[in-house]
């Protein structure tokens, strides 16, 4: 490679690293000066991206939703664009030498490559405690993970889940339906079940992003595919520890800080995700894990020149794949303006991103209910089936994955 190679490294091949590369490979390198010298990498632990959304109804069988767009190749995503631009890396991030300019990744095969960066963006994403519930490694780590998921299935009496955020509500929903039943519209609640389902939350009521009216709803919707939600519970125990986590399909006795127990065929933690920053030195880090992200700029600026953070991984703005889309432009813009400089060519202000603070979320229960709102406005339920529950955004992912969503610069 030559001397005067510039690569810019995206650590993270999801929403956030994906649209990244799409946008400054259509947008930005075509404007910089000797634009040959820049390489865009791209590093994920998986060669395919996925619609994590859509894991609480994906995980339960094949069936629930075509293969073909849950998961997508990455490097065919980038076969558009002329091999000297772009390379595609199959690794995970093991340590960042922010102040050398330095990545180290461990390969699929197991060998380290260190690569020297000129520009860096943090996309790691986050891991959820459930490897059902998101892609923590790779496409044959999930499907393995769900295979074994699938076989408990028909032989479980009661199932526990930790949780009342989106993660938790949809796959008890999804459950509830899909092992249950639905109750007439007539009747409050499913009586005498098949399978018990029950939600746990330290909460005092489930979906807190959502105004208490709309969680009541979900709770009202809930009831009706068998799901009992007990709330102001906080589990202090599961026994075994790694039950749910390593050990998918492992029975487990949950304790509540009340004393309860609660016996589980099968347990799933729902509780939040954890940022995949372990390689990030610690002083570039908020007390959450999340990389210190300007929240105006997304740069790091701790970390000097060129280095930047979007995503789940980043502390700029609350998770949210319709967060990390708007951000993208004003990424990408400031990478453009900053790769300029650094060639003494830059005109013009930063872009100035600003989070849409307002009540925003979606979250289906079934295949024909949900509650959510956008914008601040309250969402029938029949518009969020539409959205969103029909099939968990995946009408949507294919411009995105494909980098057609980036077509016109914005």
């Amino acid at each position: 490679m030559a001397s005067d190679a510039k690569d810019i490294v995206i650590l993270g091949g999801s929403y956030a690293g994906v649209s990244t590369a799409h946008y400054l490979l259509k947008h930005v390198l075509p404007k910089l000066p000797n634009k040959e010298a820049y390489k865009v990498i791209l590093v994920s632990t998986s060669d395919q991206a996925m619609c994590r959304p859509a894991c609480p109804r994906a995980m339960i069988s094949d069936d629930m939703l075509p293969q073909e767009k849950l998961f997508v190749s990455i490097p065919k995503a980038f076969e558009q664009y002329p091999q000297a631009t772009f390379r595609f890396i199959k690794g995970t991030a093991t340590e960042l030498d922010h102040t050398i300019r330095n990545v180290s990744l461990t390969c699929l095969d197991g060998t380290i490559e260190e690569i020297n960066f000129h520009a860096l963006v943090i996309a790691t994403g986050a891991s959820t405690p459930s490897p059902l519930l998101g892609l923590n490694r790779d496409v044959e780590y999930l499907r393995s993970s769900w295979t074994t998921f699938r076989q408990a299935l028909p032989s479980t009496k009661k199932i526990v889940i930790v949780g009342g955020g989106p993660a938790g509500i949809e796959t008890a929903g999804e459950l509830g339906e899909y092992l249950n039943g639905r109750s007439g519209w007539l009747r409050p609640r499913l009586v005498r079940p098949k399978v018990e389902i029950t939600v746990v939350t330290a909460g005092t009521r489930i979906l807190p992003v959502l105004r208490s009216s709309l969680a009541e709803q979900a709770e009202t919707y809930l009831a009706k595919v068998g799901v009992t939600v007990i709330k102001n519970a906080r589990v202090t125990a599961v026994e075994p520890r790694n039950a749910g986590t390593e050990h998918i399909a492992s029975k487990a006795t949950i304790t509540l800080q009340s004393g309860k127990r609660l016996n589980a065929d099968l347990y799933i933690p729902a509780t939040g995700t954890r940022p995949n920053t372990n390689f990030v030195n610690k002083t570039l880090l908020m007390s959450d894990g999340r990389v210190d992200t300007s929240p105006s700029t997304l740069r790091v600026d701790k970390a000097g020149p060129r280095i930047y953070a979007i995503g789940d991984a980043a502390s700029y703005a609350r998770p949210g794949v319709h967060l990390i889309l708007s951000a993208i432009p004003v990424l990408c813009t400031n990478i453009e303006h900053d790769l300029l400089e650094a060639v003494g060519k830059r005109s013009g202000d930063d872009r100035l991103y600003k989070e849409d603070k307002r009540e925003t979320q979606m979250v289906p229960i079934g295949k024909s209910k949900g509650v959510g709102a956008a914008m601040g406005y309250r969402l029938p339920s029949f518009l969020v089936w539409l959205i969103k529950g029909r099939d968990y955004w995946l009408w949507t992912t294919g411009s995105l994955w494909s980098g057609k969503q980036w077509a016109k610069p914005s």
